[in-house]
Order: structure tokens, then sequence, then C-alpha cells
């Protein structure tokens, strides 16, 4: 039974990142609710110590999710694009109008991840290969978590405030934080941008009826978790347990449906 729900069946979803892990189960678990979910994705090869089906499903498109969907009952489209890109974000909320309609629900899940250090080692805590911070590692992942976020919110706010809307959801998905990210230097950052950006945009578009948090999920299973990685969790308690993608997912679905109205300018951590 769902724990969310919505007064409108007009909705309809952007959610970037969205052929695999916490991006297809929400847009999997919004569907079931009766909104119709665009996905964004962009097919990336993963580094040789992730393991197989990971670096699978990195290179998927997203037509798995979208058929699972449609066989449900739901609606769903998937458009590849490229967040580095600027013009690809017109271009995602046009295609998403001119199939479903105006987009009043945006979940920024994309990410440009490379672990990526100030120090000498050559490896992360569980072993994937890490790189020295420079140009490169920063603007990789800056382009999607920071600058894509922010000019996909700023989409969303001209077309919803041009329009005179009066209900919007806005999520983004975090890691890492202001308190700084061991290994994964630059993605910590970004992701405290993206943050940053979303608290603005909860303080600026609360008058719109729109409503702005940032889901900060412990470490989640999609795909990548060895053997390895459950050992170093475990020996971490401030790290939480490892959850799946559907746990997080839950929390995404609740903070856009029409329960969590109240809900706006929290970064929530789950553990």
């Amino acid at each position: 039974m769902a724990t969310f729900r919505f007064t409108s069946d007009s909705h309809v979803a952007l959610i970037t990142g969205a052929n695999q892990g916490i991006g297809a189960s929400t847009s999997r678990m919004l569907a079931v609710e009766g909104v119709r979910v665009v996905i964004s994705y962009l097919r990336m090869a993963a580094g040789p110590t992730m393991p197989a089906r990971y670096r699978e499903q990195r290179l998927a498109n997203a037509d798995e999710t979208v058929a699972a969907i449609r066989l449900a009952g739901g609606s769903a489209v998937a458009m590849e694009a490229d967040l580095r890109d600027p013009a690809s974000v017109p271009r995602l909320f046009d295609f998403a109008e001119a199939t479903f309609g105006p987009v009043d629900i945006l979940i920024n899940n994309a990410s440009g991840w490379l672990a990526d250090t100030f120090s000498a080692s050559q490896t992360d805590f569980v072993g994937h290969s890490c790189v020295r911070v420079c140009s490169d590692t920063f603007d990789r992942q800056f382009a999607v978590d920071a600058r894509g976020a922010a000019l996909l919110i700023s989409e969303f706010a001209h077309r919803h405030i041009e329009r005179q809307a009066s209900w919007g959801r806005i999520v983004g998905l975090s890691s890492g934080g202001p308190a700084g990210f061991r290994g994964e230097v630059s993605y910590g950052a970004s992701k405290a941008a993206l943050e940053n950006y979303t608290m603005s945009a909860a303080l600026e578009l609360a008058t719109f009826g729109v409503t702005g948090n940032v889901v900060h999920p412990p470490v989640t299973d999609t795909g990548w978790i060895t053997d390895k990685v459950r050992t170093y969790v475990k020996s971490r308690p401030d790290l939480g347990r490892i959850v799946q993608p559907d746990d997080v997912a839950r929390i995404i679905a609740y903070l856009v449906s029409d329960q969590a109205a109240l809900i706006t300018g929290n970064v929530i951590r789950l553990r």
C-alpha cells in the first residue's frame, strides 16, 4: 500500500539519471501513483574495478524502466541527455511538455561521479581508482551535480512562474556535502553546491507553491556494492546501513506528494 498520494492525476515528473538505481526506482514508484514520468539518462562507462552488473547498468539506456512502467499501466518516456551541455536542459523540458505537459516535479538525481583526492592515494577506501583533483575532475562533476542541477531548477522555475502555476516539487540527491568527502572530494563539493541551490529554490519559490528538499541517502546498493564495501560499512556505524534503491525512492515519492506540502528547505539524512 502506498504511503503517499496525489490529489491530481496530471503531474509530470522529470527525473535525471533514471536509467538505473534510485532514479529508476523513483520513476516506477511515481508512475504507479499516476505521475507521468520523463526519464533523463546518459550512458557512461564505469571503472573496471566496479562489478560487471553495475558497468552494464551504467551503459544501458532507459528502455527497461520505461517498458516496466508501461506494462504496469503507467506512462513514461525517456530521453538521453548530457547535462554537461547547458542546451540539454531546455530540450528536456521541451520534450516533456510536448509529450505529457508542463513539468511540476523535478528530481535532480544525475551525477558525474569520479573519485578524486588531494592526497597521494591512488585508490579510495574500498579499492576503487582515485585520481588527483584537477580541472577535469572538477569540471566533470560540477558540470552535472552543480551547474546542471542549477540550470534544471532555473528552467523549472521560469516555466512554472510564466504559466502561473501554484504547485511544484523539487528534490535533489546528495552525498558528502559541506563537511567534506575523503576520496571523493569534487563529488562532495558539487553535492554541497546542489544542496545550496535547492535550499535557495525552497526560499525563493515558496510563494509559488514550490517545495524544495534534498535527500542524503545512506550507502545504497545500486549495483556497485561488493563484499569489501559491506565490510567497510559495518566497521563504520556513522555510515548507517546499506539500503536498496526502493528504500530511498519511497522517501522521494513522499516528499513530492501532497502529504508533504509543509516539508521544504531541508537536507534529509537517511539512516
